[in-house]
């Protein structure tokens, strides 16, 4: 990925944590972010933070990084909106065959169910791994035409 696209990043309460540390790290790597909340521990509904996160990324042709404390809930409400495939990644390989395989555009994570430095590899793992295509586009073609 270059380090110019911008990067939506949402959370909820539960993954406010993890959110600012994704954030801190990939602004001191230089890339492109636009945080669309939430903006503290205060509780929060995550549905309104995944999609905010969907859209953007459709619109944006953009990828995006959302947290919630499983990650389970927000990226079924970012798998709502037309276009975003959202993969909940608690490991390097999940993420990186998520980008292969999916052609994910939107990373979900745990903020309880994943240490930081964990979930910084997992992070970078997904913006540097490219969809392979091939026998794989039929697939995603299918996803999106659902």
């Amino acid at each position: 990925m270059n380090n110019s696209e911008k990067i939506f990043l949402g959370s909820d309460h539960g993954g406010f944590e993890l959110k600012e540390k994704i954030k801190k790290y990939l602004d001191d790597k230089g890339y492109c972010i636009e945080d669309l909340g939430c903006y503290s521990e205060e509780s929060v509904d995550y549905p309104e933070f995944g999609r905010k996160v969907a859209l953007a990324v459709v619109e944006n042709k953009a990828r995006g990084i959302i947290v919630c404390g499983t990650g389970i809930g927000i990226s079924m409400a970012a798998n709502k909106v037309k276009g975003a495939r959202a993969g909940l990644c608690h490991s390097v390989e999940y993420a990186k065959l998520t980008r292969q395989h999916n052609d994910a555009n939107v990373l979900s994570m745990g903020g309880r169910f994943i240490d930081h430095e964990l979930a910084i590899e997992v992070t970078d793992t997904f913006l540097n791994t490219e969809f392979e295509g091939g026998r794989h586009q039929k697939r995603v073609d299918d996803i999106d035409n659902v």
